[in-house]
């Protein structure tokens, strides 16, 4: 997520439970295991509008879902749809909470040896 300067989201382990918590789900995807999601840690941030602070994302952070192509699942570009919800807040106000579509585009090769690693600088190799 690359977060709009100014404007912060609630983490997913919100500071109180009127809070709307960054969420990403799927439907699932045909030819897919699909895991659990992980979230980054948020940061302790004090606002004007709150007497305590807020665990919060700002600027840009990485949600993670397990997946895994199951032996049927088709080779090439594969979509597996995807629904974030979230609700961004600046010092001022708050709007309202919004689920987006995102899709996610996974390339299954017919054997590990034709693979190749995707964003590195995101996923480490498995060790």
């Amino acid at each position: 997520m690359k977060i709009r300067d100014g404007f912060h989201v609630n983490a997913r382990k919100k500071s109180a439970e009127y809070l709307i918590a960054t969420d990403l789900k799927t439907d699932g995807a045909a030819g897919f295991k699909i895991g659990d999601v992980t979230y980054p840690e948020g940061e302790l941030r004090t606002f004007t509008f709150s007497k305590t602070p807020l665990n919060v994302y700002e600027k840009t952070i990485v949600l993670k879902m397990a997946a895994t192509a199951l032996s049927d699942a088709p080779t090439g570009a594969q979509h597996i749809p995807l629904k974030l919800r979230y609700q961004a807040c600046n010092n001022e106000v708050c709007l309202p909470p919004v689920t987006l579509p995102v899709d996610a585009t996974v390339n299954v090769t017919a054997s590990a040896s034709a693979a190749h690693p995707a964003h590195p600088e995101v996923f480490q190799a498995p060790r």
